[in-house]
C-alpha cells in the first residue's frame, strides 16, 4: 500500500498508540468482512486499514515508517498483514472487543509484551519564557518496570502457569443457541497464564512506582495549550513491552503589557498629548528589547505602527512575527490653575484658527439626523 498511513487511519503523526488503536476500532467496525459481505470495496479498505494499523501500533516499525517510509519496510522484511486468518490472528483482541463472538476464530491469549501507559503533564511558564524557549526539570512519580520480575509480575525462577479455566486462549466460550458467544476469562483476566507465585517487589503487578526527573525542553514560540510528546517517558511496559510516552501541556501566563495573536504580538503604548500633538521619538519595550518608534505629529488614540520583526519566533519555517503598537493619548488631570489657564487659552487659539469647526460640524450633522427622525 503506498497510502500514508497516518492519513489512511485519519490521526496526527504523533498520536499515541491509543489514539491509533480507537481509529482502527472505528474503521474495522465499519469495513469488517462480517459486516459487508461480498463487498470487495470494503474488504480492500479493511486490508487497507488494518496494515496502517498493524504498523502504526508497533514501535519498531512506526520509527521505520517516519524516518524511511514504505520503502524502509519493505527493506526490513515487512511484506504487510497477509490474508484474513493472519489478521484475525494477530488483532483476536480487537474484534472480540468489536463483534464479541467467536465466529470460528480463536482470540490469542495475550503473553506478547503489554505497552506502558502514556501520561500527562501540565507545566505553566511565564509569557516571556513562551516567547523566548525554557528548559525545565521536572520530578514525576510514575509506574515503572519491575526490574525485579522484568514486568512478569511472577517471582524470578517460578514462572506463571496456563490458566486451567480457558486453556491459555484468554477468553471462556459459551453457546447461545446457534452462536459461540466468547468473552474475558474471569479466573486470569483475559492474560491466558496465570501467576502462582507473585514477585515481592512489586505484589505481581509487573510494576512499581519510582521518581523520575525529567528534562522538558520547550522551544521559542510555544504558544498556550500547546502539546508535546515525549516518547518513552510515560509508564513502563509489562512482559518487555516498551515504556507510553508523556505528554506535556503548556499553559502560559498573561502579560501586563503584552498580547499575542499567533506570532504578531499588540501592545498599547500611552503618549502624553503634547507628544501625540507635536510628533516624538518614543523608546518602545518590546520581547526582544528597547525600540525606537516615530510618532508623527498629529496622531491620534488608536492609531497603530508596525514594528517589523519584533513579534514571536516563528515555530515552522524560521523568522519573527511583527509587533503592532496601539496609541494610547492621555488626557493630564489634576491639573494646577496654570494649567488649566494655559488650556483655555489653547482652545480659544483653537476657535480662533477655525480648528474646532470640523467637531462642531458633525456634532451638528449628528444632531439633525437625530432629530429628522422623530
Amino acid at each position: 500500500m503506498s497510502k500514508d498511513y497516518y492519513e489512511v487511519l485519519s490521526v496526527a503523526r504523533d498520536a499515541s498508540a491509543g489514539e491509533v488503536k480507537k481509529a482502527y476500532r472505528k474503521l474495522a467496525m465499519k469495513y469488517h468482512p462480517d459486516r459487508n459481505p461480498d463487498d470487495k470495496e470494503a474488504e480492500s479498505l479493511f486490508k487497507e486499514c488494518t496494515e496502517a494499523y498493524e504498523v502504526l501500533s508497533d514501535e519498531k516499525k512506526r520509527q521505520i515508517y517516519d524516518t524511511y517510509g514504505h520503502e524502509g519496510l519493505k527493506s526490513s522484511g515487512y511484506s504487510g498483514p497477509g490474508n484474513f486468518e493472519d489478521v484475525f490472528s494477530s488483532f483476536g483482541d480487537i474484534f472480540g472487543d468489536l463483534f464479541g463472538f467467536g465466529g470460528g476464530r480463536s482470540r490469542g491469549h495475550k503473553d506478547g509484551p503489554v505497552p506502558g501507559n502514556d501520561l500527562r503533564y501540565d507545566v505553566n511558564i511565564s509569557f516571556m519564557e513562551a516567547v523566548h524557549g525554557v528548559s525545565k526539570e521536572v520530578e514525576l512519580s510514575r509506574r515503572d518496570t519491575c526490574w525485579t520480575c522484568e514486568g512478569t509480575g511472577s517471582r524470578p525462577g517460578h514462572p506463571k502457569k496456563t490458566c486451567p479455566s480457558c486453556n491459555g486462549r484468554g477468553q471462556v466460550i459459551r453457546s447461545q443457541g446457534f452462536f459461540q458467544v466468547s468473552s474475558t476469562c474471569p479466573q486470569c483476566h483475559g492474560e491466558g497464564d496465570i501467576i502462582t507465585d507473585p514477585c515481592t517487589d512489586c505484589d505481581g503487578s509487573g510494576l512499581v512506582h519510582k521518581s523520575k526527573l525529567v528534562a522538558i525542553k520547550i522551544p521559542a514560540g510555544v504558544d498556550n495549550g500547546a502539546r508535546m510528546r515525549l516518547r518513552g517517558e510515560g509508564e513502563g511496559g509489562r512482559k518487555g513491552g516498551p515504556s507510553g510516552d508523556l505528554y506535556v501541556i503548556v499553559h502560559v501566563e498573561d502579560h501586563e503589557f503584552f498580547m499575542r495573536e499567533g506570532d504578531i504580538i499588540f501592545a498599547r503604548l500611552p503618549v502624553s498629548m503634547v507628544n501625540a500633538a507635536l510628533g516624538a521619538n518614543i523608546e518602545v519595550p518590546t520581547i526582544h528589547g528597547k525600540k525606537k518608534l516615530e510618532i508623527p505629529a498629529g496622531s491620534q488614540s488608536g492609531e497603530r505602527f508596525t514594528l517589523r520583526n519584533e513579534g514571536v519566533p516563528r515555530l515552522r519555517g524560521g523568522g519573527r512575527g511583527n509587533m503592532i503598537v496601539e496609541l494610547q493619548v492621555l488626557t493630564p488631570t489634576n491639573l494646577c490653575e496654570e494649567q488649566i489657564n494655559v488650556l483655555k487659552d489653547f482652545d480659544s487659539l483653537c476657535q480662533k484658527h477655525g480648528q474646532q469647526k470640523e467637531t462642531e460640524s458633525f456634532f451638528g450633522r449628528l444632531f439633525n439626523e437625530v432629530m429628522g427622525k422623530k
